[in-house]
């Protein structure tokens, strides 16, 4: 009985001893608390080391400095709280191609945790890219046209063709360039993240690329660009299986958005619970352009607070080849959103840049498509939204007898005011079919003389329950061209001009 006791004892204390042996303190490998000492090495001999077992590295309370780190298979890079992981600014220390701050690449069960910061330092990084670009040290044809592009700018955390990750906890904040990007990866979870990344351009919260069975939960992402995107960047390729739920976002464009990059596939999206404010773009954008398909995406639960646009749906033709993208079998249930007649984002470090349109009033939402490639099966239900209204006619102005002067802009870059002036406030709908709206209001806080709802090129339209003040300009709703219709309960001024159809 004593012999099994001790031989239980002693594998216990086997088992503790192994457990402790599991964590992987960057302290002991070299690194130092300082804002001058670079703890690229020391923080990577960690990593290697946690690697040979398996196990965390340690970033214990206090400020690192760091050049780029590469994560390996079986290794969680966990911050504890007042921890403060910060990037170089000098943007040498990433090599030639901008290496990433922190990567894996065809790694597996690779975590990054904790409650600590991870800081891009990215304001302070681009103004070295500056300096060095003035200098000739380094070259950048877009910055000759515009600011320096990505590959000048390091990103802050890219995982490439990893399985199994793990991203919780962390705050991550200041990038140079996208936040955050996930390609090609299969089983990626976030939760309880919070980034707060406004300090340059092209500064998306998070990026997801062609990766499947992703989930990001219980996030808040305040971003100088899209806050959640997902991309699908190679032909063949696709998002799938992802989930997004209870996150809050901030943006200077789109608050959660698929495309632009859209050369793939998009399918089985469930999005639900989102809160978005002070963005200068849609809450809800749904993009594909470059011949991607577009499927089976569900979207409930979403209030818009400040934002230039409640929902975008678009099919466009950005590739050269012959190949065209599609959109079918869209839910889009429960949204409430305030459009202002205003700029959202004013006031925010990087605002959203001026629409490269002709000036026109407020946009409503879209749903738009092209002649012969239609959007397909889309339903908007439980929809409520509050317009600023005040659209006047020597801003702009189309007639509903003029509905063909609306734009196609096929290869346009896909966003809310590629249009420029549309001929209604409320919703627009073109090339379209199977669109089913049901329990939609709209409203206004000024007056606007265009109609709430134009419908252009519809095969199969089905209105319920549409709800449209009664002080609201007549025609309130115009058809064009609308086939297969069918309505039910449109609380809309009465009169034989309420309602404009030209079918023939």
């Amino acid at each position: 009985m004593i012999k099994k006791q001790l031989y239980t004892l002693l594998l216990v204390c086997a088992g503790l001893n192994s457990f402790a042996q599991k964590d992987f303190n960057i302290l002991r490998y070299g690194a130092k608390m300082s804002l001058s000492y670079n703890n690229t090495a020391a923080i990577q001999k960690a990593i290697d080391a946690a690697a040979e077992k398996g196990g965390r590295v340690i970033i214990p309370p206090g400020n690192f400095i760091t050049g780029p780190l590469m994560l390996k298979s079986g290794v969680d890079l966990h911050l504890d709280d007042d921890a403060m992981l910060l990037g170089s600014t000098k943007r040498m220390d990433y090599g030639e191609s901008g290496n990433p701050l922190i990567s894996a690449v065809n790694q597996h069960d690779v975590a990054i945790t904790g409650k600590g910061i991870i800081d891009g330092q990215g304001r302070e990084l681009v103004e070295n890219v500056l300096l060095l670009l003035r200098e000739g040290k380094m070259h950048d044809r877009e910055w000759l046209l515009k600011r320096p592009g990505e590959n000048s700018r390091p990103m802050i955390i890219l995982f490439k063709g990893c399985k199994q990750v793990k991203v919780n906890d962390i705050t991550i904040k200041n990038s140079a360039a996208w936040v955050q990007s996930y390609n090609g990866c299969d089983g990626v979870s976030i939760d309880n993240m919070k980034v707060q990344s406004t300090a340059y351009w092209n500064n998306d919260g998070i990026d997801v690329v062609d990766s499947k069975n992703v989930k990001i939960t219980n996030s808040y992402f305040n971003a100088a660009d899209d806050a959640i995107c997902l991309k699908s960047e190679s032909a063949g390729k696709s998002c799938e299986n992802i989930i997004v739920e209870n996150c809050t976002l901030r943006s200077s464009a789109s608050g959660f958005k698929l495309g632009t990059g859209s050369l793939g596939g998009f399918k089985n999206i469930r999005v639900s619970n989102l809160v978005v404010y002070d963005t200068y773009r849609s809450a809800v954008a749904l993009e594909t352009v470059d011949g991607a398909y577009l499927t089976d995406v569900n979207i409930s639960h979403v209030t818009g607070k400040n934002i230039g646009n409640a929902i975008f749906i678009r099919l466009g033709h950005r590739n050269k080849d012959e190949r065209y993208s599609t959109i079918n079998n869209i839910l889009i249930d429960d949204v409430k959103a305030d459009v202002p007649n205003a700029k959202p984002d004013i006031g925010y470090p990087v605002e959203g840049p001026p629409p490269k349109v002709a000036p026109h009033n407020l946009v409503p939402a879209s749903i738009t498509g092209l002649p012969g490639h239609p959007v397909q099966n889309v339903t908007l239900k439980n929809i409520e939204i509050i317009y600023g209204g005040n659209a006047r006619k020597e801003i702009a102005f189309i007639p509903t007898d003029s509905l063909a002067k609306v734009t196609e802009n096929p290869a346009g870059y896909p966003e809310f005011t590629m249009f420029g002036e549309l001929p209604s406030w409320g919703l627009y709908t073109r090339h379209a079919s199977g669109i089913n709206i049901s329990n939609f209001k709209i409203s206004l806080k000024q007056d606007d003389f265009r109609p709430a709802m134009v419908f252009d090129d519809v095969a199969g339209l089905n209105l319920e329950k549409i709800d449209v003040p009664l002080s609201a300009a007549l025609p309130v709703v115009v058809y064009k061209q609308v086939t297969q219709l069918q309505t039910q309960d449109l609380i809309i001024p009465s009169g034989d001009k309420a309602i404009e159809t030209k079918n023939k």
